[in-house]
C-alpha cells in the first residue's frame, strides 16, 4: 500500500483527488490538511463524505510531524505555499506531487515575474518533472517531484503534442481558444463567480495576461523545437466543471495538398496508442463525453484549401486537469498500473 498524505484538501481540486485516493485499492491515506478548516471532519465541510470517509482535518503546522508516515505527499495550495512543504518532505525521501503551480515553470525568474512570487529553493524546482505522463513517463517514473500541469495548459498541450512533434506545421503563431466550468477558479467566495452573475452568461477573461500562457508555450516550444508565438484565451462556461480548447494551426504551403484529415487522424492514434486515457473520435469532442472521468479526448478537422487545422480537446478540469492526472503521476511513480484507480467512465449525465 502507498501511504499518501493530502495538503489542500478542502479546495475543489484537493477534495477531488481525495476521492479518487479513497476508492484506490493500493492507497491508505494517512492525514488530510487543511489551512482553514483543521479540527473540522472532511464530512463537515462536504457532506458527501459523511459516514464514509471521516478523517479530521489537521493544520498545516501539524503536517511536517507527520511525514514519516507517508510514502508521497500531495500538494494541492494556492501558488506560493508548496515550496516550503515540499522540501521538507523531501528532505524526509517522501515523494511530492504538487498539483499547483510553484514548480511548473521551467524558469523560476519566469514563475517569479508571471507569479510575483519569488523561489526561495530553486534547486526544488530544477528537480521538478512536468507531470503529463503521455509525453513524460520515463521522466516521471524516476523523479521524487512532480509538477502537475494546469488544466488549461493539459487540454491544449495533449490537442497539439503530435502536430507539434511532427514536421507538418507552420511554426508561428498558435491559438488556443478555451473555455471552462466554474470550478477552475477555485472555491473562494468571489462577485464574479456567483450564480447570477454566471448562469445565462459566457465570457473571456484574462485576455494575453492568465498564468497559465507561460506554461502552455513552454511546452509547446520544447515539442516544437521553436519559439512558438501563442495566443491563448480562457472563456468562463455556466457549468461545474470541464474543459473545451479549440486549437488552431496552420499547415505548411508545401504540404497542404499532400496532407488529408484521415492522415491526421492516423498521426494521432499512433501518437497516442499507448495511453490509456487519450480517445481520438472522428465526432467533434464534447464535454458531457468525459465529465467525471480522467479521459481527454481529441477531434481533428482539416481543411486542404486554407491549410487550416482544428483540434478540438475536451478533459474534465478537476479529474485530468488536477486529481486525476496527479494520480496518473503517482501510478507511473510507484510502479503501478497507470490506470489503477482511475478506470472509470464518464457519466453522461
Amino acid at each position: 500500500m502507498i501511504k499518501a498524505g493530502i495538503v489542500g484538501a478542502t479546495g475543489y481540486a484537493g477534495q477531488q483527488l481525495l476521492w479518487i485516493l479513497d476508492n484506490h485499492d493500493k492507497v491508505d491515506i494517512k492525514f488530510i490538511s487543511s489551512n482553514s478548516f483543521s479540527g473540522n471532519c472532511i464530512g463537515d465541510i462536504y457532506r458527501n463524505y459523511k459516514k464514509y470517509f471521516e478523517k479530521k482535518l489537521i493544520s498545516m503546522e501539524d503536517v511536517a510531524e507527520n511525514l514519516a508516515d507517508i510514502d508521497v505527499l500531495f500538494l494541492a495550495l494556492p501558488h506560493g505555499m508548496s515550496e516550503k512543504l515540499a522540501k521538507e518532505a523531501l528532505e524526509k525521501n517522501v515523494k511530492v506531487i504538487d498539483l499547483g503551480a510553484d514548480f511548473r515553470l521551467d524558469s523560476s525568474e519566469l514563475y517569479e515575474k508571471w507569479y510575483n512570487v519569488k523561489h526561495e529553493f530553486p534547486e526544488i524546482n530544477k528537480s521538478a518533472v512536468y507531470g503529463l505522463p503521455e509525453l513524460y513517463r520515463n521522466e516521471i517514473g524516476k523523479a521524487y517531484i512532480i509538477a502537475s500541469p494546469g488544466c488549461y495548459p493539459t487540454s491544449a498541450i495533449l490537442g497539439a503534442a503530435p502536430l507539434l512533434k511532427g514536421t507538418i506545421i507552420e511554426p508561428g503563431k498558435i491559438i488556443v481558444d478555451s473555455k471552462s466550468g466554474v470550478s477552475g477558479a477555485g472555491r473562494n467566495a468571489k462577485t464574479e463567480l456567483l450564480y447570477s452573475e454566471v448562469n445565462e452568461n459566457f465570457k473571456a477573461y484574462n485576455i494575453l495576461k492568465h498564468r497559465h500562457t507561460p506554461e502552455i508555450k513552454q511546452e509547446m516550444d520544447k515539442l516544437g523545437n521553436s519559439d512558438i508565438n501563442l495566443v491563448f484565451t480562457p472563456h468562463l462556461l455556466p457549468l461545474n466543471r470541464g474543459i473545451l480548447s479549440t486549437i488552431y494551426m496552420d499547415v505548411k504551403k508545401e504540404l497542404r495538398h499532400r496532407i488529408s484529415e484521415t492522415g491526421l487522424y492516423d498521426l494521432y492514434k499512433d501518437f497516442y496508442k499507448d495511453d490509456y486515457f487519450i480517445r481520438i473520435t472522428d465526432e467533434l469532442p464534447e464535454i458531457k463525453n468525459i465529465k467525471n472521468s480522467n479521459i481527454c479526448e481529441i477531434g481533428i478537422r482539416y481543411d486542404a484549401e486554407s491549410g487550416n487545422i482544428v483540434v478540438v480537446s475536451v478533459i474534465d478540469n478537476l479529474i485530468k486537469g488536477a486529481g486525476g492526472q496527479a494520480v496518473q503521476s503517482m501510478n507511473v511513480m510507484f510502479g503501478l498500473k497507470e490506470s489503477e484507480g482511475l478506470e472509470f467512465l464518464s457519466m453522461y449525465i
